[in-house]
């Protein structure tokens, strides 16, 4: 409000000095009027005094009525700044007035609400008195109770001749026995349940690999025969003093057994290709009928080279059946020659395709990399088509070659995964490794030794008949199952559940053996009673 009225003093002042000015301004014209006007005079006195006086006379007029108007500016402005100050303290008053009602506004609640929390404290100190009553009623009890269980305690001891750390001990005791039993009860629930679903998924995507898939059953050993035309051949395949059976296995590095088997003989040799390299010069001689060292010598190069042809449109066959693209030539030719190649009895040529069937068609069905899984399944025994030229085992050979010729990180690891030597690190590796226990443990796939065979049986039924509880067990369905009949009264339903998985541990631990062995655990309970 001081700024208001100090800023309308100011314009009156100004208006003032206006004023002023303009006075002092025609009191000079004045004055400069009388000098022209005596110039004039002396000049011309006669003439101009007429003139003079006129010109002094309109001036003065001039000069009043300015001064006129000038005061009667000056007060309107005067007034004008007058009413505006006037508007502005109104204004200041009435805001004034607003903030007083609302201070006593405000002021009236603060006083509303300490009288509010006086009562509520006091309402409070009113709770606490009874609370503290209300602890002590049940201090009072809590002692009363101690002294009850004290005696219910000594008189329960005095009944059963225990002490309450007896009991409480042969309570948890009980407690824990009926929680074992009900943990297995559900155990075996849910892991059946569990295994009621993948294995139905599982059995569902492996029928339908196998059902798409379906393969010729040969078995190959290390031996081959060749059928002669007629016993006279053997003396010619023979020779004068032995010399075309020595340039022979020479030149193929193969035994020929010549022995009283009619119209036969027999090729024995490891190297399969060697082997196929000698039956087929030796059915070329004996078409050609020219048989002696240097026929020999020629012929069997020429095998050599037809051979070595068909190992490369062999090995990129198998690409093309396979479905696998951009492999390199040299593990092309690796691959042909597993069409040589046997093991158990199983040719690694169509072992592997079979693995890369039914790998590529599982990953097909879980949505998975199905080019990486065939091309695992392809490649994941091509360590065998050198493993008689080259120290360690097939896993590592093959790895080996699959680094060498930059293979995919995943191909590489359904390689040295496919026997568990190593962590599997993408589902394909998965994959390939069933894939192949499908492969080679499917009826027929390959041989195996009768000694091995009665070996493994017998060790299946001696490692299910050291188990305490275990009355008899048999080895079934070639060793892929082993039944165990238990003591009903020693072995419970639930005890029998982790009787099973502690039997199928120790045989993955102490057996080796293809596929999966089936433990089932029959516990059996009769009644038998006479009528006479």
């Amino acid at each position: 409000m001081l700024n208001i009225v100090s800023a309308g003093m100011l314009g009156s002042v100004s208006t003032t000095a206006f004023v002023l000015s303009l006075i002092g301004a025609i009191i000079v014209g004045v004055v400069a009027g009388i000098f022209i006007f005596k110039l004039i005079k002396s000049k011309n006195l006669d003439k101009s005094k007429a003139d003079a006086s006129k010109i002094l006379e309109d001036a003065y007029q001039e000069a009043k009525t300015i001064l006129k108007e000038a005061k009667l500016s000056a007060q309107e402005e005067s007034l004008k700044l007058k009413t505006e100050i006037d508007n502005e303290l109104n204004l200041r008053r009435n805001e004034i007035e607003k903030l007083n009602e609302r201070y006593l506004q405000r002021e009236e609640f603060i006083n509303n609400k300490e009288q509010t929390l006086e009562k509520k404290s006091e309402h409070l100190d009113q709770m606490k008195e009874k609370l503290a009553e209300k602890e002590n009623e049940l201090e009072q009890k809590k002692e009363e109770l101690d002294e009850k269980n004290k005696q219910i305690v000594a008189q329960l001891e005095k009944v059963s001749s225990m002490t309450k750390e007896q009991a409480k001990n042969e309570l948890v005791r009980a407690i824990e026995e009926d929680a074992k039993h009900e943990a297995a009860l559900m155990v075996n629930k849910i892991e059946q349940e569990a295994k009621d679903t993948a294995n139905k998924k599982a059995t569902n995507i492996i029928s339908l690999a196998i059902q798409r898939y379906s393969a010729d059953i040969t078995s190959e050993g290390t031996a081959s025969t060749v059928a002669l035309p007629s016993d006279d051949m053997k003396g010619r395949l023979i020779g004068r003093e032995g010399r075309n059976i020595r340039a022979l296995e020479q030149a193929t590095g193969i035994d020929l057994i010549i022995d009283d088997t009619p119209e036969a003989i027999v090729l024995s040799g490891f190297d399969p290709i060697r082997r196929e390299i000698a039956r087929v010069s030796i059915e070329k001689l004996m078409q050609d009928g020219r048989i002696h060292p240097a026929r020999i010598e020629e012929t069997v190069a020429k095998v050599k080279r037809d051979i070595e042809q068909d190992i490369k449109e062999t090995g990129e066959q198998a690409l093309l059946d396979s479905g696998v693209h951009g492999l390199n030539t040299e593990l092309v030719k690796l691959l042909g020659r597993m069409k040589y190649r046997t093991s158990y009895g199983q040719n690694m040529l169509k072992h592997s395709l079979e693995v890369s069937y039914i790998a590529g068609m599982m990953a097909d069905e879980l949505g998975v990399d199905g080019t990486v899984a065939r091309r695992g399944g392809l490649l994941h025994d091509i360590g065998k088509a050198v493993d008689f030229e080259v120290e360690g085992s097939h896993v590592a050979i093959g790895v080996d070659l699959a680094k060498k010729y930059k293979e995919n990180e995943k191909v590489i690891n359904c390689i040295e995964a496919h026997h568990g030597d190593v962590e599997f690190s993408c589902v394909e590796a998965v994959l390939v490794q069933a894939a192949d226990v499908i492969s080679s443990s499917r009826p027929g796939a390959r041989r195996e030794s009768l000694e091995n065979y009665i070996k493994r049986l017998q060790k299946l039924e001696e490692i299910s008949n050291s188990f305490k509880g275990v009355e008899k067990s048999f080895a079934i369905q070639a060793g892929r199952e082993i039944r165990i009949m238990v003591q009903p009264e020693e072995i419970d339903d639930a005890q029998a559940l982790f009787l099973a998985k502690e039997i199928a541990k120790r045989i993955e631990n102490e057996m080796e053996y293809p596929g999966q062995i089936k433990v089932n655990v029959i516990r059996e309970t009769r009644s038998i009673e006479y009528a006479k």
